[in-house]
């Protein structure tokens, strides 16, 4: 079934003549793997996030896993994050030797909530890992101050918030690294895996850019345990052609989502309040008691909706050897999450259409 209004189009479109020079000039230039590429990419992308430096890596969760073992957290050591993500945030930590531990989320942020991390931390931590869900920043402040008091290193999950700002500073500046995702459906979005590293300490990138190389210091010399998990020239291309039409494509998101509030204003969902100007809306999720229903309602009607996420991160088989902590919250919103179509060319007259769709279902 070809569906009127889908939930993404992730076709070029005015970045399409950008993007096939890139792919021309790295298919020339015969060379594919740590270039100059992915060189002139990290620059512009350490620019953009105001960072000092960039490392990419092959995928999101690689920026994970890497940043933590960089920080020389792994077996032994526990890391404080949200229930309420992609699963791969978790699968991370573990990826690193750590053990990831659930404090629960926010209910109006939807977001690691502060006084749940308070709760959680154990001789054992080592960091925390807040998750700026959907494009909203987590309560930055208040993390930075917790992690403060009791010590500990700070790794942001900025795969679905490139360019947010948190209180005015930009996401991944408030801790040791941030990670970001470059999947295809992400803000910026390759044309297929990739992943970065921010951080604002050289020594700090050095030893990353080692552990994503096999911990090569030179060619066939390695001189710790790293792994094979480098963003590719093409790649880095394509992502570096699309770097400018971010901004502008961050404005439409936030223009589209400003008219999705104000359509389903009284509607019978519930629209998470926006908590920080600095939301880059990935994502524009509203909950709903009957949340199978309305999904069915809106298909019939040939749109588009998805779930993200229908299952919290605890309660996958995955992780149940880490014998994860209850989060009430999180299993509540997960049965209510719908996810309503938004891309940056997303027409007016769809967010009109989809409003509309949404009104005319009764709880």
């Amino acid at each position: 079934m070809t569906l009127r209004i889908p939930s993404v189009r992730l076709a070029p479109g005015e970045d399409r003549p950008a993007v096939e020079a890139a792919v021309r000039r790295v298919v020339a230039s015969g060379w594919y793997v740590l270039g100059p590429e992915v060189e002139s990419f990290e620059r512009a992308f350490a620019g953009a996030c105001g960072a000092a430096a960039c490392i990419g890596v092959g995928t999101g969760t690689d920026a994970i896993a890497i940043s933590l073992r960089a920080l020389g957290i792994g077996p032994g050591d526990e890391v404080i994050t949200t229930p309420l993500s992609a699963a791969y945030t978790a699968l991370a930590c573990m990826m690193a030797g750590a053990r990831p531990v659930f404090a629960d989320i926010d209910p109006r942020r939807l977001t690691i909530d502060p006084a749940a991390i308070e709760s959680a931390i154990t001789p054992r931590t080592a960091a925390i890992l807040p998750v700026h869900l959907y494009g909203q920043p987590a309560d930055m402040r208040a993390i930075a101050a917790i992690a403060a008091r009791h010590g500990l290193a700070i790794v942001e999950d900025c795969c679905q918030a490139h360019l947010a700002t948190c209180d005015g500073q930009r996401v991944g500046s408030f801790g040791a690294a941030a990670a970001y995702s470059f999947y295809p459906t992400k803000n910026l979005g390759a044309l297929g895996d990739g992943g970065a590293i921010t951080t604002g300490d050289e020594a700090l990138a050095a030893k990353m850019r080692r552990i994503r190389n096999g911990g090569q210091t030179d060619r066939y010399r390695h001189a710790e345990m790293g792994v094979n998990s480098r963003l590719d020239e093409l790649q880095a291309a394509i992502l570096a052609a699309r770097l400018p039409f971010l901004a502008a494509w961050t404005a439409a998101r936030r223009a589209r989502a400003a008219e999705y509030r104000r359509l389903l204003a009284g509607s019978a969902v519930d629209v998470p309040p926006e908590l920080d100007a600095g939301h880059v809306y990935h994502l524009f999720p509203v909950l709903s008691p009957r949340r199978d229903a309305l999904q069915a309602f809106l298909r019939a009607a040939s749109i588009e909706t998805l779930i993200h996420y229908p299952v919290p991160i605890p309660r996958q088989p995955a992780l149940e050897a880490q014998s994860p902590a209850a989060c009430p919250e999180a299993d509540r919103v997960c049965r209510r999450i719908l996810s309503l179509p938004l891309y940056p060319g997303i027409p007016e007259e769809d967010v009109r259409a989809v409003a509309e769709a949404v009104r005319g279902f009764r709880a």
